[in-house]
């Protein structure tokens, strides 16, 4: 078997994790809908001084989520919402239905996206494609108050 000729690789760094720093981030949502926390987590990175490490970005709820997808063309966000919505419909006769016809099937929508997310930092900045930006999902039909927890293990500068 020969080897490709198409893939590359950057040398390997090595840093120690010599930071690790918190932060939550409060995100009042309207309902239904996506918020792009991307340039919110950019700042977090920065005021914590990272260097090379990680972010984890984890939300503390069963009815919201996150997700890492395209930032260019909004239609993109619209069409996922609505494949989300027809995944788990409100209509889908759901026996827990305690909190409202909608709960449900946002904890279904919940379990088929993220409620946590790792993104590299390289030298100094999150390390997502051109295109990528990370986003908070909210599945409910009323507003709610989300925290997502925030957190940079590697080195500072």
């Amino acid at each position: 078997m020969s080897q490709s000729k198409s893939l590359s690789r950057s040398a390997p760094s090595t840093v120690s994790a010599t930071s690790i720093v918190s932060s939550v981030l409060t995100v009042q949502t309207k309902g239904v809908g996506i918020t792009d926390l991307t340039g919110e987590i950019a700042k977090f990175v920065r005021e914590a001084r990272a260097r090379e490490g990680a972010v984890t970005v984890f939300i503390r709820h069963t009815s919201a989520s996150l997700t890492i997808q395209e930032n260019a063309d909004p239609s993109v966000l619209k069409d996922l919402t609505t494949a989300l919505n027809r995944l788990a419909p409100e209509n889908a006769g759901w026996i827990h239905d305690t909190e409202g016809s909608d709960d449900m099937p946002a904890h279904v929508k919940t379990m088929l996206t993220a409620t946590s997310l790792q993104v590299p930092v390289l030298n100094g900045a999150l390390a997502l494609g051109t295109w990528q930006a990370i986003y908070l999902i909210e599945h409910r039909a009323r507003p709610h108050r989300r925290e997502v927890v925030l957190q940079f293990i590697g080195s500072g500068s």
